[in-house]
């Protein structure tokens, strides 16, 4: 039986709008779910549930499938059921002032501890100052100066007495007191008054002065031992007066921190230790003396009493989920920012800001794969904190430094994060391949698919989207009609009449511009038709390069023909894609056949603009050729095939079966009808196979013909394992209808010739012969033909005569001669 074209209700599924049982979505339910993921959230559930090191998540899948949406949605409602993680905050280190101290503290927590230490702070300026100025504490420090005045009056007081047995007396200058010799007045006498003594004088001076400085330089000593126990009764005293003063407030905060963080009770006795210590520091900016320097030179000395809340848990519900956007090395593991005064860099824990990583620690961070790799420092840096599960902030490039610089050296905090990055299947397979501490830090892989089943449930699905999209976007309802539409394109994107597509990010674009144009039709429910001007409205904005190819095939420059027949010229098909649109091309391939044994010769081969897979799809041409044609005798066949007025790379095998037609056409001298192009790939024993972009293809050559003129002859011939991928457009659903084009569907080659041909492709019987006027048997035929005729060529020349023979030989001899002469 012929092939007959195929009926328009299998060149796209209609969705009926009777089986959504509903008039306009506005009577559907607004629930936002996960659609068409079953197996990726069955892993990123597993991941979520399953604790073990190295149980991050990579959620691969290609742009535009929801993986972002999905994951957000899925852990915000798995987030908010787990156990909010403690709050982070850095402190002073009063050891160590460059590595400043980590702490943790109940969620909620860390706010609070900072104002009590604020309010603090603000204590000791205030009511620290004054007890130094109360009555108890001046009696105090006024008995043990005066105490150290009578001391030192008292020792003064001795030695002058004995110098002055000896003719010397204590003299006062800026340097201090010294020993000088006194004058008949008993003042220290002048150098003119020193001149005049006699000489018996002057040697009883000298006599009497190394004894007296030794005394002198005892008693100086003992003075200077007593005025250090009496700095020390001072600095006892302001102690005392500072813990007096303190000792309520503190221990008030202590008791409150007690039973809520050990660690924040240790740093509070710390705090304590170090007012007292610092006492004189805090109140009038001095230190205590040159062995006491305070722990670190700040601006204000009350810094080191203040909090730095890194992570502040107060507002998250559950376990806190961050999703990076931008995870740059400082926004991921944190920053040291710098504070430049007079010159001087600045540093001290304040200056700690937290990164990524620390605001989801004890929760989950989502990344975007090529957002991290774009910096292999990023890279490195999560890999490091998920190795060792802790977080340090540091500054960028600090493991590559060659010098060290002065800077803070933060003390790590535990890390335990989940982390979820997203990325297409490319990335995650390098990655897995080449890197290996990524297959030991992902080991759970949440694969998106692009399609879904089409069933019934799913279009329910679908519906129920789109209710959802206009519930968040605030748009009008759509009717059932509308849906169908929708779910119609849906499968329109799947390339498939059973799937769905769950690219869901273009079904979100369509349903908004359908509701543009809706309101642009000043409708309040979206309808079909505001559907379909959103899909023409699309491709009219995205279709400029097809309009300008297809326009110079129109127009006679690129040579298409679309009526009549011709020996050894078709058209095949091919799909141009430029991203976010791709069409449909016709392309003309011709093939010439000649006298010799040379095969099959590719022009696009021979000029090395083919890829590999077309050449392997020439090569399974030529194995379908021996094995029909040469079961007997050597394959006899000279011929070329080319495609017409191409000049770029051509890659794929969805043109072998067009390019194995008009080679037999050419080889059995018979004519192709032009109307018909086609596509598909063959195999060695003459199946055609499926191949991609169907839907496409067939529109392409139809809007060609349609620009010619549709004769009702015209049509493309498609592998029948296609048809299921076929959701054509409107416009060609209605020329089928009428007749005025077609669609066939063949499985073989044979199929495939008779529709092109008008003739039967023949089958060989029992006794090994094709039918006779058969295009196989004419196939054959020429093929035998040939090969005779080279056989009878090299049969005559094997029966030259002797002469003839003679006289050869002797040219050829003369020929040799003169060339060696000429050499």
């Amino acid at each position: 039986m012929p092939i007959k074209p195929l009926s328009v209700s299998k060149l796209r599924r209609v969705c009926n709008p009777r089986t959504l049982k509903f008039a306009t979505t506005a009577r559907l339910p607004v629930i936002d779910e996960i659609i068409g993921q079953p197996r990726a959230v069955r892993a990123i559930d597993f991941g979520i549930d399953v604790h073990g090191p190295g149980f991050n998540i990579f959620v691969m899948g290609p742009g535009g499938t929801g993986r972002m949406t999905t994951v957000e949605r899925f852990l915000s409602a798995h987030a908010t059921t787990e156990t909010t993680p403690p709050d982070w905050v850095y402190v002073h280190n009063f050891k160590e002032p460059l590595r400043p101290r980590a702490m943790s503290l109940p969620p909620g927590r860390a706010r609070q501890f900072k104002q009590d230490m604020l309010a603090l702070v603000a204590f000791l300026k205030t009511d620290l100052p004054p007890a130094f100025e109360a009555d108890d504490y001046q009696r105090a420090a006024s008995q043990i100066t005066r105490e150290l005045d009578e001391a030192r009056a008292t020792a003064f007081g001795q030695m002058d007495a004995q110098a002055r047995e000896h003719g010397f007396t204590l003299a006062r200058s800026d340097q201090g007191l010294f020993l000088a010799p006194m004058n008949s007045a008993g003042e220290p006498a002048t150098p003119e008054q020193i001149a005049a003594l006699s000489i018996e004088q002057r040697a009883a001076l000298e006599q009497a002065q190394p004894d007296l400085e030794d005394r002198f330089n005892a008693m100086m000593r003992a003075v200077r031992a007593e005025e250090g126990r009496a700095r020390e009764r001072l600095r006892e005293l302001d102690r005392q007066t500072a813990a007096r003063t303190i000792a309520p407030r503190l221990t008030m905060l202590i008791d409150q921190y007690r039973a809520i963080c050990d660690e924040a009770v240790d740093y509070l006795e710390e705090v304590r230790a170090d007012v007292v210590a610092q006492v004189n520091e805090l109140r009038d900016g001095n230190a205590d003396d040159e062995d006491t320097p305070p722990p670190q030179p700040v601006s204000d000395p009350f810094t080191r009493y203040q909090v730095n809340v890194l992570v502040d848990q107060s507002a998250t519900i559950g376990a806190p989920l961050v999703v990076e956007t931008n995870p740059t090395f400082m926004n991921l593991v944190g920053r040291i920012e710098r504070d430049v005064r007079l010159g001087d860099n600045v540093l001290d824990f304040t200056m700690l800001r937290a990164g990524a990583l620390h605001r989801a620690n004890g929760g989950y961070l989502v990344v975007r794969a090529p957002d991290v790799l774009k910096d292999s420092g990023v890279w490195e840096a999560l890999k490091r904190a998920l190795n060792t599960q802790q977080i340090v902030i540091e500054d960028p490039g600090t493991q590559l430094q060659m010098f060290s610089t002065r800077t803070l050296e933060s003390e790590p905090i535990p890390l335990n994060v989940k982390v979820i990055m997203l990325g297409t299947p490319w990335l995650y397979y390098e990655l897995f391949d080449h890197d290996e501490d990524f297959r030991r830090l992902f080991k759970v892989k949440a694969d998106f698919a692009t399609d879904m089943d089409r069933t019934p449930e799913n279009e329910r699905s679908y519906a129920l989207f789109v209710q959802a999209r206009c519930a968040e976007h605030n748009l009008p309802p759509f009717d059932a009609e509308a849906v169908a539409v929708i779910i119609e394109h849906g499968s329109r994107l799947a390339e498939d009449q059973q799937k769905l597509s769950t690219r869901f990010g273009e079904v979100t674009d369509l349903i908004i511009e359908a509701a543009h144009w809706a309101g642009k039709n000043n409708r309040d429910v979206v309808t079909a038709d505001d559907v379909r001007q959103a899909l023409r409205e699309w491709r009219y904005r995205s279709n400029l390069i097809e309009q300008q190819t297809h326009e110079s095939i129109i127009d006679g420059t690129i040579s298409v023909q679309v009526k009549g027949e011709v020996i050894g010229q078709i058209n095949g098909l091919s799909v141009i894609d430029y991203g976010d649109y791709e069409f449909g091309q016709p392309t003309r391939i011709s093939a010439r056949t000649y006298v010799g044994r040379s095969g099959v010769v590719v022009i696009e081969r021979e000029a090395h603009l083919s890829g590999r897979i077309h050449n392997k799809g020439v090569l399974i041409l030529e194995g379908y050729l021996g094995g029909q044609y040469a079961t007997k005798e050597p394959l006899t066949l000279a011929a070329s095939i080319g495609f017409e007025q191409s000049y770029s790379e051509i890659e794929g095998d969805s043109a072998s079966s067009t390019e194995l037609y008009v080679l037999l056409s050419a080889l059995a001298d018979l004519p192709i009808k032009q109307g018909i192009a086609v596509t598909g790939s063959v195999d060695q024993q003459g199946r055609v196979q499926p191949i991609g972009g169907a839907s496409a293809k067939i529109e392409g050559f139809f809007d060609v013909c349609l620009a010619r003129g549709l004769t009702g002859q015209q049509g493309v011939m498609i592998p029948a394992s296609n048809v299921r991928h076929l959701m054509l457009r409107e416009d060609v659903l209605a020329a089928c209808q009428s007749g005025q084009f077609h669609v066939w569907a063949v499985n073989t080659i044979d199929e495939g010739l008779e529709v092109l041909t008008g003739v039967k492709a023949g089958k060989r019987s029992k006794a090994g012969h094709f039918p006779k006027d058969s295009i196989h048997a004419r196939v054959e035929a020429k093929m035998k033909a040939t090969a005779e005729g080279l056989d009878g060529g090299k049969k005559e020349l094997d029966e030259e005569t002797p002469e003839e023979k003679k006289k050869k030989k002797d040219e050829e001899e003369t020929r040799s001669r003169r060339r060696r002469k000429k050499k």
